[in-house]
């Protein structure tokens, strides 16, 4: 664990040079809410009109972005560029949604193959597959300035909790889930879980209780009390469970199933499910809206990203993003718009 450390030392070191001499992106006027849907085929983050369904307009990125989170303000996006099956990405396109275009892009140097990102008190979280680390840069002095390494293999997606104090990342090949306590010192605030096989997609409940991880080996999703960072439930949900999303109020989960082609609803407090749905082209990403009435789902090889109607549980509408869509996240815009920050979703390892 003390290697762990240094060694991020280490990284913190060599990154705070190269980012030292970029400057900060710039406030820009306030924008009415926007989904935000990335296409990893095309490099590409498509911004779409969330009452009409409409594409606005597209923003080149790096190469292979597979997930993306908004500023609590709504007015930048963050993608976390993995890069293709030939060539690790090691950049964040930082991209002011309003103006459509990629404003800097944050090169990240040693840190190959970012993957999960979130946003937590106004700085950026994100993992880094390769080199077995969560990492973080904050906006205010454009630097990376911390990095803690999990010793797991293909640390992958990455949730907070509501009050910002720890982090949960899935580790794929390890079976573990690694937990980061930022309240504790150096090394004690990192520990591992261990879960089923292939943990992947992960989501953390509202009230920040328990977390839920799919994974992708068993069909399962281990349940985790977060008071005790122990698997208390474990429940068969499907083959592939590789998303899973509470809805903000905390009562339904939504867990999308890639090999099966389906969307399936559970019940939150009974586990039980409420509703399966077929989903053609491959359903990886989801999003919620804020207000809980409506999801998205990201298929893949429809190229297509799917509305569903949260109380009658019905497919109402398509979107048709560009190639190859799966992350998603949600930009708020001002009062007038009566929305609030959505949680956002990670794509998919592909």
């Amino acid at each position: 664990m003390m290697a762990l450390c240094m060694a991020a030392v280490a990284l913190v070191s060599a990154l705070a040079v190269q980012t030292q001499t970029t400057t900060t992106p710039q406030a820009q006027a306030a924008t009415p809410s926007a989904l935000l849907i990335l296409n990893k085929i095309e490099n590409t983050l498509a911004i779409v009109d969330p009452a009409t369904l409409k594409v606005l307009g597209k923003v080149p990125t790096g190469e292979g972005p597979h997930e993306v989170v908004a500023s609590a303000d709504g007015r930048t996006a963050y993608v976390a560029n993995y890069g293709t099956q030939q060539k690790a990405g090691n950049s964040i396109s930082i991209i002011d949604i309003s103006a459509r275009r990629e404003i800097k892009r944050l090169e990240l140097g040693p840190l190959l193959r970012p993957h999960g990102i979130v946003l937590s008190k106004g700085k950026v979280y994100f993992t880094a597959e390769v080199n077995r680390v969560i990492a973080r840069y904050d906006p205010a002095t454009d630097r990376v300035d911390w990095i803690m390494g999990t010793g797991q293999s293909i640390t992958h997606m990455l949730v907070l909790t509501p009050d910002g104090r720890r982090a949960y990342t899935a580790n794929i090949f390890s079976g573990t889930v690694t937990s980061i306590d930022f309240t504790l010192p150096v090394p004690q605030q990192v520990s591992q879980i261990e879960v089923g096989k292939q943990p992947e997609g992960i989501d953390i409940s509202p009230d920040g209780r328990e977390l839920w991880v799919g994974q992708n080996g068993d069909g399962q999703i281990s349940i985790i009390d977060t008071a005790t960072n122990k698997v208390k439930e474990s429940i068969k949900v499907g083959e592939v469970p590789i998303r899973v999303k509470f809805t903000p109020d905390g009562k339904r989960v939504l867990v999308s199933d890639p090999k099966a082609g389906e969307l399936i609803i559970l019940d939150a407090a009974t586990r039980k499910e409420l509703k399966r749905l077929k989903v053609e082209g491959t359903p990886v990403g989801i999003l919620i809206t804020p207000d809980g009435g409506r999801a998205f789902i990201a298929a893949i090889q429809a190229n297509k990203v799917l509305v569903i109607d949260m109380t009658k549980l019905e497919v109402t509408a398509t979107i048709e993003p560009g190639q190859g869509p799966d992350g998603l996240a949600w930009a708020a815009g001002s009062q007038r718009d009566a929305t609030t920050q959505a949680r956002p979703t990670t794509g998919a390892q592909q």
